[in-house]
């Protein structure tokens, strides 16, 4: 059994049903407190009630959405698997629930949410050149600390100088608050070589055309890409997280089933009534034009999220994150991940115009102006790429292959409304 805590306050707990004739059709049962207030709901999707939430098959999306993948849930396994007996998506919450992103946290059979995350100088993790080592020497102390999904290996890590910008321009964490600070991504050096240094670039591209991103450096050998962390106030609590497979009320499994006109925009709209909606709903048709343009085939559902203080307070759409150009990797040139005017071929400008002008209400000349101040960040991006390439010889394969794809998606995508493109 999981006691789940929204902003250090208990709200109920998760648990497995009694054993069913069928194993295989066990599930999960949350169930609020009594006295849980409403303003203290786990999630936008589950608002208090005296009725449970009864999941047949695994989780409920929001019990899964931070859940450790790939590399990182094996280490864990390999790990943990021993101690508690067996190891399915409930003993993984159990572990990793005391360090998750956004503002609910898990506790297993105690009370205490004190979880201190070991120090680690971000700076030292920059500097590192240890022959891809890095990332299992940080599993070893960060493991049980990172409440974050992703296929790509990442950890959660505390700085130790806590320099972290607090959301809101609320200046720097004391050294005292003692969360994770950072997220530290790695790539697989087999299957996708450079990915750290090519979502680098990415990210850049999305800063210079003006889309909210949190601060983020590559380490000096591009083994690593550390990204600030963007739920974290003032006052050392959190903002409310939720992607957008918890939105659409769907399993990890299925990011890549829907529409970015459905999935996206329109889901986004039936949450964010309460907050400006119109300018971000212009932002996130911003964020969909760009990962068009970049040639970013892995914009699924769980890639774009909202944020918020209170569930019945005001949605807002998360900053930029997991930006890459996928179509320079075998076997991830197909086009995009969600589906745009019923296909999942690039769009072109014509078909970004219709998307920004029928679901992000936007006049003709808005979209345009969108489209090219896209391009000029993205020109912008391609100079430092070109600096890149030209001091990195390890990178010169993907980084030309990526201003490659990246003249295609503005000339196809945005119009190629300035003269020079990338050239």
């Amino acid at each position: 059994m999981i006691k789940i805590w929204t902003a250090s306050q208990p709200a109920g707990l998760l648990d497995r049903p009694p054993l069913s004739e069928d194993p295989r059709q066990e599930g999960s049962i949350f169930r609020y407190f009594a006295d849980t207030r409403r303003e203290s709901a786990i999630s936008l999707t589950m608002p208090t009630r005296l009725e449970s939430y009864n999941t047949r098959y695994g989780l409920a999306p929001f019990f899964e959405m931070n859940l450790p993948e790939g590399r990182l849930r094996e280490a864990l396994r390999l790990r943990f698997a021993r101690q508690v007996g067996r190891f399915d998506d409930l003993d993984l919450l159990a572990l990793t629930g005391r360090s998750q992103l956004g503002r609910v946290r898990y506790t297993g059979n105690d009370d205490s949410l004190q979880h201190d995350v070991p120090f680690q100088k971000v700076d030292e993790i920059l500097a590192m050149r240890r022959g891809g080592n890095l990332f299992h020497e940080l599993v070893a102390q960060f493991d049980r600390y990172s409440g974050i999904s992703g296929a790509q290996p990442k950890l959660l890590i505390r700085d130790a100088a806590a320099s972290v910008t607090l959301s809101g321009g609320g200046g720097r964490a004391s050294e005292t608050f003692k969360s994770a600070t950072h997220i530290v991504k790695f790539w697989e050096q087999t299957e996708f070589p450079q990915l750290a240094a090519n979502e680098f670039f990415c990210m850049t591209a999305a800063k210079a055309a003006g889309l909210e991103v949190p601060p983020f450096q590559l380490s000096e050998d591009a083994m690593a890409l550390v990204v600030e962390r963007f739920d974290i106030l003032p006052d050392g609590s959190f903002l409310g997280m939720e992607d957008f497979c918890v939105l659409n009320a769907r399993r990890t499994g299925d990011k890549y089933r829907g529409s970015y006109e459905t999935a996206i925009m329109k889901r986004f709209a039936d949450f964010a009534r309460t907050g400006p909606l119109l300018e971000d709903l212009e932002r996130l048709f911003a964020l969909i034009a760009l990962n068009c343009a970049l040639r970013n085939g892995d914009a699924h559902l769980k890639n774009f999220a909202v944020t918020y203080r209170e569930v019945e307070g005001e949605v807002r759409l998360a900053p930029v994150y997991d930006l890459v150009t996928t179509s320079v990797y075998p076997g991830l040139e197909g086009g995009l991940a969600l589906t745009l005017n019923g296909s999942t071929r690039w769009p072109d400008a014509k078909a970004l115009q219709k998307l920004g002008e029928t679901r992000a209400h936007l006049t003709p000349s808005s979209v345009k102006a969108i489209l090219q101040r896209l391009e000029h960040g993205m020109e912008q991006a391609a100079g430092e790429l070109r600096a890149y390439v030209a001091s990195h010889a390890e990178f010169a394969d993907i980084g030309r292959q990526m201003l490659g794809e990246w003249e295609a998606g503005i000339q196809h995508s945005l119009g190629g409304t300035s003269r020079q493109a990338l050239k």
